[in-house]
């Protein structure tokens, strides 16, 4: 029986969509090694370690986290596989320019996302710090990382995941934060781009639906005010002019309240997903800002 489609539009806001990693780092010739740990409330969280071309066990080194979007995995988005307009967002190049610029890298599936553990419901950013704070936690136990050189890869919710997290698990060196987002407005510009009025009227109980299961409700999260206590993080932002959902606004907010940030990179882009190819299209200048900060 085929869902309705405001039905299924909720489910994917609230619940998402898994999807398993299909490729790994050898597909672009790095070696890497499952590692797995917890997020700091203890949910089992699964990814992959690439150490730098550099490593050679002499000196612990600087590594870079990403921290995927909605309904991803650990390398990105494939497109096709949600009832809306996307695109293939791959993380690989930027993997493989970070690895060859002497940086170690981990790349790991949020919970509720990829074959982690499960958290409902889906809060963007903000029990998604957890899974953060686990990541850098076990970072810090590897005798081959730098655990006051770390930086931070995080595109939509998983920008917002950054921001949220990085004040508790300091130093965190650099953040790069690609079209994160206000909640309430992503949710409320999304549904209404794809249901029309009925859109608008759906996500007025979200937040109702978000406090009787006791979780951060949507209208309220705005990641410019853990920014705001981002005092020894360099923070770069990037938002895509074509994007539907998100707004230049919000984030120009977050780079006004983050304390060390770069300005504003206003990516051309004709739709949302065409704003987070930034990561895998702009490899170098993407390499080049943790070469400086990190």
């Amino acid at each position: 029986m085929k869902v309705p489609k405001p039905l299924l539009m909720t489910k994917l806001m609230s619940i998402g969509l898994r999807m398993a990693p299909d490729r790994t780092p050898a597909e672009a010739g790095l070696a890497y090694e499952d590692v797995a740990f917890t997020s700091s409330d203890h949910l089992d969280i699964e990814g992959w370690f690439v150490p730098a071309s550099a490593a050679d066990g002499a000196e612990p080194g600087p590594v870079v986290l990403f921290v995927h979007g909605w309904m991803w995995n650990r390398m990105g988005n494939v497109a096709g596989r949600v009832p809306f307009k996307d695109a293939d967002v791959d993380f690989l190049p930027a993997v493989k320019a970070l690895h060859d610029a002497g940086f170690h890298v981990l790349l790991f599936d949020l919970v509720n996302h990829g074959v982690s553990g499960s958290r409902p419901p889906i809060t963007y950013g903000q029990w998604e710090a957890r899974d953060m704070l686990g990541a850098v936690a076990y970072l810090r136990t590897r005798d081959d990382v730098d655990g006051q050189r770390i930086g931070v890869i995080g595109t939509s919710m998983g920008g917002n995941t950054a921001l949220w997290a990085a004040p508790y698990c300091q130093p965190i060196k650099a953040i790069l934060a690609v079209q994160p987002t206000r909640a309430g407005d992503f949710t409320a510009r999304f549904a209404a781009d794809q249901l029309g009025k009925l859109g608008t009227a759906m996500v007025r109980p979200i937040d109702w639906m978000y406090a009787a299961m006791r979780a951060p409700r949507p209208s309220k999260a705005d990641p410019a005010i853990p920014a705001r206590l981002l005092t020894d993080t360099m923070v770069k932002y990037v938002q895509g002019t074509g994007d539907p959902w998100g707004t230049m606004q919000n984030v120009q907010d977050m780079v006004d309240a983050s304390p060390r940030t770069l300005p504003l990179v206003k990516y051309p882009s004709t739709g949302r997903y065409e704003g987070y190819r930034y990561v895998n299209e702009q490899t170098e200048d993407v390499a080049a800002f943790f070469q400086e900060y990190v």
